[in-house]
């Protein structure tokens, strides 16, 4: 829901009409908009909810009549949704896609801080979030620290997967199974061979699911990974992160910037200099400094890169829904 408002607040408050098209895994929340509008008061036709496949985005972002699409998900789904409007009718197209977002934590940050920053991002949605921090790179002054209280914090949320009776849990199950499937995936062949587990990489656990069957899975770090493995380099969309250790800030900056994603990134330090000078260095839409995948709705929110087109929110937001028209007067008639 709060992704549709990004879209249906902005294009309503611009004067459009909107269609909106949510995820066939998670329909429902969108479906029940209908009744809700109705009872607001919007004339027919303002407002709509249509519910289908990735079938039914083809045809919108293909559309003739429509002028405008706003997408959310995945890069390749993205980069169909570009083709098929560019072959249609040029529409303008906002996509906000995947990340890998880098948090840069150096030796003179307040460590409590970053480590608060780091497990709740990589937590959240149980990682299902594009903008978490998967990739944490410490300076080696404070790493063994960090990687011993980190693996701490992450393992006592897994001891509360699948438990009702906690009110403490962060971590839910993956959306399906097909996700569940990927992520397990991803998590077998990275332990195979592509980096040494830290914690977690246990999935199908659950203590009240099914006898502990379930779309759960322990949030998962590994170390000793290599800058071009497949955990390293793609967005798993699930609670698993890489951990590296690094020594300069341009060594830093250069292992943040070693992805096709620039959706986000977060640098932890109490030099100020430092922190802004690093921040203008990231090759990303949105960076968080002491703080890391978050969002306000007064500013905008993107990425560059394969990250997407275009950003949410701020005034930005209102302008994508909007077409600049320049009217000229002679008053010499």
């Amino acid at each position: 829901m709060g992704v549709l408002s990004f879209k249906a607040a902005p294009a309503l408050a611009t004067g459009n009409c909107i269609i909106i098209k949510p995820s066939e895994k998670t329909p429902f929340a969108a479906l029940a908009l209908g009744p809700l509008i109705r009872e607001a008061g919007f004339p027919p036709g303002v407002f709509q909810v249509l519910s289908g496949d990735g079938s039914t985005g083809a045809l919108l972002a293909g559309h003739m009549e429509i002028r405008k699409v706003s997408f959310t998900g995945s890069v390749a789904t993205g980069k169909k949704v570009q083709e098929l409007a560019a072959r249609s009718n040029l529409k303008k197209v906002t996509l906000e896609l995947g990340g890998k977002s880098p948090a840069v934590v150096f030796d003179d940050c307040n460590l409590a801080n970053a480590l608060d920053w780091t497990v709740r991002s990589i937590l959240t949605n149980t990682g299902q979030a594009c903008h978490a921090a998967t990739r944490v790179y410490v300076q080696e002054g404070i790493y063994d620290e960090f990687a011993r209280r980190y693996k701490a914090a992450l393992e006592a949320q897994a001891k509360t997967i699948g438990d009702p009776d906690s009110a403490s849990t962060t971590v839910g199950p993956l959306v399906d199974e097909a996700q569940f499937k990927r992520v397990s995936g991803f998590i077998e062949r990275g332990a195979a061979g592509q980096g040494s587990l830290l914690t977690g990489g246990k999935c199908g656990i659950g203590v009240n699911n099914n006898n502990g069957k379930g779309f759960f899975v322990e949030p998962t770090v590994f170390t000793d990974v290599q800058e071009d493995a497949e955990i390293n380099t793609h967005e798993i969309f699930g609670p698993v992160a890489v951990l590296a250790p690094f020594k300069t800030e341009e060594e830093a900056i250069r292992k943040a910037n070693a992805t096709e994603y620039g959706l986000m990134a977060g640098v932890f330090t109490q030099d100020i200099n430092r922190a802004l000078r690093v921040a203008s260095e990231f090759e990303s839409g949105m960076v968080g400094i002491n703080c890391i995948s978050l969002l306000f709705f007064n500013t905008p929110f993107g990425g560059s890169k394969q990250s997407g087109i275009g950003r949410e929110l701020g005034r930005e937001a209102l302008e994508a829904y909007t077409e600049t028209k320049t009217v000229m007067v002679n008053l010499t008639y």
